[in-house]
């Protein structure tokens, strides 16, 4: 099926590119999202006689776009987790996540502008590109963590590993060693 596209679409073409697509991308995705038009006669005289005001209408949201983008580039937002001692989380940080956390940033982000291959499953810093317009991305850190004070180590380049959580509940475990219940024999050395 072939389609106008309305705006610039990644790996298709630009807008006003007149490109062939499978049907069912077009009926599903390129056509509901008022993204093309079907390349038809009356179509094509429809897009350019619009060309000059879809223009200026793209050209308005990029220049906002890249607005957002400066006050963004560079953002760390720091989400909390359970995890395991060998740093895997419990369940994962998905788009709806980081989206959510960028809100409460401050700025307003979407969960389909989070471009994240596959959900993060690991304790870390994680870069994940926002796409605010189809020409404008921008990169932003996600620290995944057990806590703040663990978040802020690892901002710093700190890695916490297991060992130091363990000396931090070693007395503990050293105070039970050192008193034998009553009847039972001390423990060899």
């Amino acid at each position: 099926m072939e389609v106008i596209l309305l705006e610039r679409i990644e790996r298709l073409g630009q807008m006003g590119d007149v490109v062939r697509v499978k049907p069912g991308f077009a009926r599903n995705y390129l056509l509901p999202q008022k993204k093309a038009l079907r390349a038809t006669d009356t179509n094509r005289k429809l897009f350019e006689t619009q060309r000059a005001q879809l223009e200026a209408v793209n050209l308005e949201r990029r220049t906002e776009a890249e607005a957002v983008a400066k006050k963004i580039d560079g953002l760390a937002v720091i989400i909390v987790r359970q995890a395991s001692e060998s740093d895997q989380l419990y369940g994962s940080v998905t788009v709806r996540d980081i989206a959510q956390a960028i809100t409460t940033a401050g700025f307003t982000v979407e969960s389909k502008q989070v471009q994240l291959g596959r959900p993060i499953k690991l304790v870390g810093l994680h870069p994940v590109t926002v796409k605010l317009h189809p020409e404008v991305s921008v990169a932003v850190t996600v620290n995944v963590a057990r806590s703040e004070d663990e978040a802020g180590m690892q901002a710093r380049g700190e890695r916490p590993s297991a060992a130091g959580r363990e000396e931090e509940e070693a007395p503990e475990a050293e105070t039970m060693l050192e008193a034998p219940a009553e009847g039972e024999p001390a423990a060899a050395g």
